[in-house]
């Protein structure tokens, strides 16, 4: 048998493969950075047998509530995956139990979305008669932080914008934009042409991709964990981070959604803006109207369960979208999706999937147009 993880977001470390029962690997840490969490692999040779793989250093991970409940994903052809039933967390350690069907099987944290994708989906986006792309500045290690465009930038219509991926081993997100891309795009959706009609939407599909490419879980090439970073950026470190906010205020902002993925809550959530200075009840009211919409659009959404208040402290106003609310007095929201499943509408074969996170992304599309019909 042979383990490897020299590929697109590959991450693992191997401290013993001699029997297929008795597996031992580490989680890798991100490149420059302590955050560990994210793992994606490859296992050859394993048709038949019993596997038997223990991740040693699961209690270091960056969030270890992360691992109860947790079920490994798999795929043999990397477009089809499914959880890993025996998946548990014991005595510190992770342990995933499965005998492939084939010779070669992926085991991952959660679907990647690769970089080959990303570049695909942002091609895609250009040749669309409602949408172009540009570049809003280059990453630490010189790539390109793409940026779709879509509806006509006239004083009439409203800014939106929406991220994702500032975290990079949440690729959920990059799925959620993949469907709401989709639905935005298509000339025959009637939400999606209303809100066309009236705002222009600048979305960053991936604001981490060198990040993504390393296999990290939180943080860029420097070691910067984006997502703390909006206060100040630093050109040279944080560069991701400097260019959006800068083409952010550019264009001002009516509404900002960032997008993200929870290692330890089964839920889909947001993360509201309450504790942001300056929050009045006018803010209140629409973000409400915002919430309640989505809501409605999405069985898979909910209300009860999500962040304590003062989770963040002092740190509040280095994140994206406590910044944007803060800035900008619109309203602003975290959108939180779960690597484990949704408690409240599990399934058994896939948990939370690429495929629900893309349904959520075209959800929103309701959400939106709510807002912007209200205001």
């Amino acid at each position: 048998m042979k383990i490897s993880s020299s590929f697109d977001s590959g991450a693992i470390e191997v401290l013993s493969l001699d029997k297929p029962e008795d597996i031992r690997l580490r989680l890798r840490a991100d490149n420059a950075a302590e955050f560990r969490q994210w793992f994606h692999f490859r296992v050859q040779g394993a048709a038949g047998r019993s596997l038997r793989m223990v991740f040693e250093n699961a209690a270091e991970a960056a969030y270890p509530d992360g691992w109860p409940e947790y079920r490994c994903v798999a795929s043999y052809d990397r477009r089809n995956w499914f959880r890993v039933v025996a998946t548990r967390f014991e005595d510190g350690r992770l342990i995933v139990e499965h005998t492939p069907e084939h010779d070669s099987v992926y085991y991952a944290y959660f679907e990647p979305y690769s970089y080959e994708r990303h570049l695909d989906l942002v091609g895609w986006a250009e040749t669309s008669p409602f949408a172009h792309v540009d570049s809003v500045g280059s990453t630490v290690e010189g790539r390109e932080l793409d940026r779709i465009v879509v509806g006509r930038e006239a004083p009439a219509h409203r800014p939106v914008w929406i991220l994702a991926r500032q975290h990079p081993g949440e690729t959920m997100s990059e799925w959620f934009i993949e469907g709401l891309l989709e639905r935005l795009l298509d000339a025959a959706d009637p939400v999606a042409r209303r809100i066309r009609e009236r705002a222009v939407l600048y979305i960053v599909p991936n604001m981490n991709p060198d990040g993504a490419i390393h296999g990290n879980l939180r943080t860029n090439a420097a070691g910067r964990n984006l997502n703390r970073e909006w206060r100040t950026p630093d050109e040279q470190a944080s560069p991701e981070v400097f260019h959006v906010r800068n083409a952010m205020e550019a264009t001002g902002c009516e509404l900002f959604l960032d997008i993200h993925g929870d290692e330890a809550l089964p839920y889909v959530f947001f993360s509201t803006a309450e504790e942001v200075p300056g929050f009045t009840a006018e803010a209140a009211a629409r973000q409400a109207r915002l919430v309640a919409a989505l809501s409605a659009a999405s069985p898979d959404f909910q209300t009860e369960h999500g962040y304590k208040p003062g989770r963040f402290g002092e740190e509040l106003l280095s994140l994206a979208s406590k910044w944007v609310a803060h800035r900008f007095g619109c309203v602003s929201l975290t959108l939180e999706m779960p690597f484990k499943d949704n408690a409240n509408m599990p399934d058994g074969h896939a948990g939370w999937s690429s495929a629900r996170s893309k349904r959520l992304g075209a959800a929103m599309l309701n959400a939106i147009l709510a807002h912007l019909e209200s205001a």
